[in-house]
């Protein structure tokens, strides 16, 4: 691998406008694409051939009516007023004739003649039910809900718009966190390499690799169905690593710079060593992503496809248009006192490298180790009431008309009315089934946490009846998720079959789903593990210490998400207004991301320690040594990344915003409290033994040398 990537980073350098052409035609032809096909992406979140899943296309046959996305727009009166008002009901009145002549609308419910209105007639609601799902709906459908309700406002009236039909196009969007990520990115690559030169081109390789990236996400939307999550993971990660791989290879570039190296030999070894080792990490975070489809969730398995081509985009112009960029920016890269020094050909002593911040690890070995893990083992104490669900409109922004619409509904027909449970009873005796659908109706009107059954509605042909039921709490409870239990245990007498499903039910099994695979995924992710890492360093338990590190930090990855998002601690210092149960799909990103990560950084650290071994120097040294070389720019790499993802933490949306703060706890962690401290601890405890390897075992492992070979990269240097 090694020869290769030097030819690429060679012929990168010394053809580097042809490199940065074809990278400027790739991203004028992907953005002309994306423009050109992009469609909306989809929010809903369902997993095809869920009990829920399959009643609902039942239930469009049945009821073509219920098939579609639902709007409601929510109607308060003011003070001292209510809706019987005659001004008042004279505008609501007016406003569903309107609603009911807009395109795409299959039917519209009266509040006044449908029992929309609660006791006190100061909040009514009106059920908008579309002939396409929320995903197929053109994106002005909110405002003409708002020009046919433009005569409530005109009465003085709150009106508010929640229902999947509206939810999307009234959440505010983001950006300023990414903005401000990508800042503190520049700033730390600023301290690091002492050059603005030596900063900007990290991040300009890791913006091209991330245009590129959710560029062709969005031009895919033309051709298949995208979740809206997708390209916000596909930019959060690619950000990311971009920067961070790129980091790498310019660190290694700059110390050959300083050291006497030529430019574009030094450009072509950095890319046939370190960039070996960025090619392995991008590896491993691909892998863990692709490795999503396990879980045979099609919107889980889209964001993992999308995050991961982002990643292999991000290797691509470390490999390629870094290197192209780095040949023109010549010895700029370095800081100005050094230039004059390197241009003229003169050797510079590397910077002096201490050890400082290792000595008291490898000191102190097993203190260490207690300590850290007694740390982080706290943390992930919370993790034990790890609830998994999806965000209702709850989760909205609290100035959002969702989350205002929500609010108003509690308050005015009970939380559960927010989450209400849709059955369908199929009947295979027609003569019998209102009957018997109405017994069933009974069954459940006599379960624990039911406030209100409706009548069962029959269908045109007397098939197939539809029941409506109100919990007592809110669709993200955990009694309303026992009772969707409760109704699927029901045996009805008769004829009649039930099926459960709405937006609450759907939520449940895409829950229920995920919980399933996680187990599944997870093994997968650490035989993944074990392979790859017995393969790097050809040792036993190096590989199961990496191993353990990242389940600890895992662990206290999900502690501290529990903490925050679920029980509320400190939800205010991280902006956090909604408290319920974690994304559902959070853990397995999590998992797959923060695995990748966190061989990321240890095979850069422990490369380093292997490679002082391997020249012959004791355990302990060893590790102080390729410490000491590798800490800063792991340290940097880990706060560029850190920074990226905590800039979501200002997302509005709670999903995106539980993200990022998933991603950058656990890899600040993983970074500086596993891999920096105690995996250095526990290699110190080890001693010689860290290496051990059986020697039937090592005839069967290959060789790999993440950062080259030495006296064959001294030879294709010569050439170059």
């Amino acid at each position: 691998m090694g020869s290769l990537l030097h030819a690429v980073g060679a012929f990168s350098a010394r053809r580097h406008w042809l490199v940065i052409g074809v990278w400027l035609a790739v991203l004028a032809g992907i953005g002309a694409a994306a423009i050109t096909l992009h469609q909306p992406t989809d929010d809903a979140f369902s997993i095809p051939g869920t009990p829920s899943v399959q009643t609902l296309e039942q239930l469009g046959k049945e009821f073509p009516a219920s098939s579609g996305a639902t709007g409601t727009v929510v109607i308060a009166a003011p003070a001292g007023q209510t809706l019987a008002d005659p001004a008042n009901a004279a505008a609501v009145s007016e406003a569903v004739s309107a609603l009911g002549g807009l395109p795409n609308v299959a039917a519209v419910s009266d509040p006044f003649k449908a029992r929309g209105v609660s006791q006190d007639k100061s909040i009514a609601y009106i059920t908008v039910n579309y002939k396409l799902p929320a995903a197929s709906l053109p994106a002005t459908t909110l405002d003409r809900a708002q020009q046919a309700t433009a005569p409530i406002a005109a009465a003085g009236l709150e009106v508010e718009y929640a229902g999947t039909a509206y939810v999307a196009q009234t959440t505010p969007g983001g950006g300023i966190g990414e903005a401000l990520g990508a800042v503190v990115a520049i700033f730390v690559l600023l301290i690091t390499f002492r050059s603005l030169v030596g900063a900007v081109l990290p991040f300009m390789t890791g913006i091209a690799a991330v245009g590129a990236g959710v560029g062709t996400v969005y031009a895919l939307t033309g051709f298949t169905s995208i979740g809206s999550t997708a390209p916000i993971l596909a930019l959060m990660l690619g950000l990311a690593v971009g920067i961070d791989y790129s980091l790498f290879i310019v660190a290694r570039h700059r110390a050959q710079l300083i050291s006497g190296m030529s430019v574009n030999a030094s450009i072509a070894r950095a890319i046939g060593t370190a960039g070996a080792a960025v090619v392995f990490a991008g590896s491993t975070v691909v892998l863990a992503l692709l490795a999503l489809f396990i879980a045979k969730i099609p919107f889980l398995t889209v964001m993992g496809n999308a995050a991961a081509g982002t990643v292999a985009l991000a290797v691509v112009a470390a490999l390629t248009l870094l290197p192209a960029v780095l040949s023109l920016a010549g010895v700029r890269i370095l800081p100005r006192k050094l230039r004059a020094t390197v241009a003229a050909g003169t050797h510079v002593e590397a910077e002096p490298s201490t050890g400082r911040g290792i000595s008291f690890v490898t000191k102190h070995p097993l203190i260490t180790v207690v300590g850290v893990v007694a740390m982080l083992g706290a943390i992930a104490i919370p993790a034990v009431d790890l609830r998994l669900g999806l965000p209702s409109e709850r989760s909205q922004p609290e100035q959002s008309s969702a989350r205002k619409g929500y609010d108003l509904l509690a308050k005015g027909f009970g939380p559960g009315f927010n989450g209400p449970i849709v059955i369908l009873a199929e009947t295979t005796d027609p003569a019998t089934g209102a009957a018997d659908a109405a017994a069933a109706a009974a069954q459940v009107a006599k379960l624990d946490n039911v406030v209100f059954v409706s009548p069962a509605i029959p269908s045109a042909d007397g098939s197939a009846y539809l029941i409506q039921v109100i919990p007592s709490g809110g669709p993200d409870s955990v009694a309303t998720e026992q009772l969707v239990h409760h109704i699927r245990a029901i045996t009805p007498a008769g004829s009649i079959k039930l099926g459960v499903t709405g937006e609450t039910a759907i939520r449940i099994d895409v829950s229920d789903g995920i919980a399933h695979a996680l187990p599944i995924y997870l093994t997968v992710v650490v035989g993944l593990a074990l392979l790859l890492l017995v393969i790097v360093f050809r040792s036993i338990l190096i590989p199961l210490k990496a191993l353990a590190g990242f389940l600890l930090s895992l662990a206290a990855t999900f502690g501290a998400v529990v903490a925050v998002f679920q029980w509320g601690w400190l939800k205010s210092l991280f902006g956090v207004t909604y408290s319920g149960p974690i994304v559902a799909f959070l853990p397995i990103l999590t998992i797959g991301i923060l695995f990748g990560l966190a061989m990321d950084y240890e095979v850069f650290l422990v490369s380093r320690m292997r490679e002082e071994h391997l020249a012959g120097a004791e355990p302990t040294p060893a590790i102080v040594q390729g410490h000491s070389h590798s800490a800063r720019v792991v340290t940097a790499a880990a706060l560029i990344m850190g920074s990226v993802f905590l800039g979501f933490l200002l997302d509005n949306d709670v999903i995106i915003k539980s993200m990022g703060f998933a991603m950058a706890f656990g890899v600040l962690v993983d970074a500086f409290v596993v891999r920096m401290t105690l995996v250095p601890a526990i290699m110190t405890l080890l001693g010689k033994a860290a290496w051990w390897l059986p020697r039937w075992l090592g005839r069967i492992v290959p060789e790999v040398h993440l950062e080259g070979d030495p006296d064959d990269a001294g030879a294709r240097e010569r050439a170059v």
